[in-house]
């Protein structure tokens, strides 16, 4: 079945790049694009800029640049980037967007768990992030990372976009009726309102030893974004475990890693997104909204239900998170068909079927 509005699957963005609507300053990588978005890479140059900036109408980044930048970094042959400061990266891949096609763009679910800051600016965006209808012109990633200094170079991919036509999200109604048809999250009554469904924390612990997350070490070595399985835990990372309160107290300024209570599934036909959790409801947000492709979670590919990793930071004060607390909410959004490949399924996914989990950069021997 093909919908004339939705999420493009990846058939269609393979042929946005034939027809001219994505351009890139190389070939795209093979595994570059997902079941529903692409993996976006960064360019040769990283400009330090004095702080975060939005272009605004009339206005190219370029101009910001010349303004703004203190300094340029080569990443041709591999940089570090610090934590606390803030760059700016052109991307290779620009776009020509036909009217009535948008796009929106989200850290990659590696790069929100190194707490890795990013969001994409187009020029005359009046938005992060958000790629307005028929946009032509490059793409940019501002990037800050936040508790680990990281190497990138040329090519590392740590944003992604969807491409979507017309409206594609799903009413609370159609969201409802389609958990009902296809359980997407484990629960018999979920929470589902305003347009979305539900995600709490779970704080029980799991195993023998109890663990329910981690927070994040200062003053560390750097992690390499491109390369797996290289670090060990203990040496970024300290685990926490419950003491049989079913409760965390989040400090300011700390980061942390935990998981949601309800395993996440994503029917092939559809795609979510995790939205940021409303700061009226608590001193804490999850700090990343991230993708969820088609797939996810989804038996045919391999899993039972997934969990959905969350990355969450307290507010100014300390604030005290219980077990079963609503942290966050999934929307879901229509497909204009189903993609030829699904997550998990022969893509080499780093996350399907999982639990409490770390980034792909860190051996899980260590845990």
């Amino acid at each position: 079945m093909t919908r004339t509005t939705g999420i493009l699957p990846d058939k269609a963005i393979e042929a946005l790049f034939a027809r001219g609507a994505l351009k890139s300053e190389r070939p795209l990588d093979a595994d570059q694009i997902q079941p529903a978005s692409l993996d976006l890479r960064l360019g040769v140059k990283a400009f330090r800029v004095r702080a975060s900036f939005m272009p605004g109408p009339g206005h190219l980044v370029s101009d910001k640049l010349d303004r703004l930048s203190l300094h340029v970094i080569d990443l041709s042959e591999g940089a570090v980037l610090e934590t606390g400061c803030v760059y700016i990266v052109p991307l290779m891949e620009s776009l020509a967007l036909p009217e009535g096609m948008s796009a929106s763009a989200n850290p990659k679910s590696s790069t929100g768990r190194l707490d890795i800051f990013t969001r994409v600016i187009t020029d005359r965006a009046q938005e992060f992030d958000k790629i307005a209808p028929g946009y032509v012109g490059p793409l940019y990633l501002e990037i800050s990372p936040r508790t680990f200094p990281i190497v990138v170079r040329r090519g590392s991919r740590l944003s992604q976009i969807r491409f979507r036509i017309g409206h594609a999200l799903l009413a609370e109604e159609e969201v409802s009726a389609l958990h009902k048809s296809d359980m997407l999250v484990a629960a018999e009554q979920p929470n589902v309102s305003g347009g979305g469904i539900a995600l709490s924390i779970d704080l029980e612990g799991r195993g023998s030893d109890g663990l329910i997350g981690y927070r994040g070490k200062h003053h560390t070595a750097v992690i390499d974004v491109d390369k797996k399985a290289e670090h060990g835990i203990h040496d970024f990372w300290e685990p926490l475990y419950d003491r049989g309160r079913r409760e965390l107290i989040l400090d300011p300024d700390e980061f942390y890693i935990l998981v949601s209570r309800e395993a996440v599934h994503v029917p092939p036909l559809y795609a979510a997104e995790m939205t940021p959790f409303d700061p009226l409801v608590g001193e804490f947000r999850v700090h990343y909204a991230g993708f969820f492709d088609p797939g996810f979670g989804h038996v045919a590919s391999g899993g039972s239900g997934s969990r959905a990793v969350l990355e969450v930071r307290s507010h100014e004060v300390p604030f005290i998170l219980e077990h079963g607390q609503i942290v966050g909410r999934l929307v879901y959004e229509h497909m204009l068909e189903r993609p030829q490949s699904l997550y998990g399924l022969g893509l080499g996914s780093n996350y399907q079927a999982q639990g409490l989990k770390l980034s792909k950069h860190f051996r899980s021997e260590d845990a």
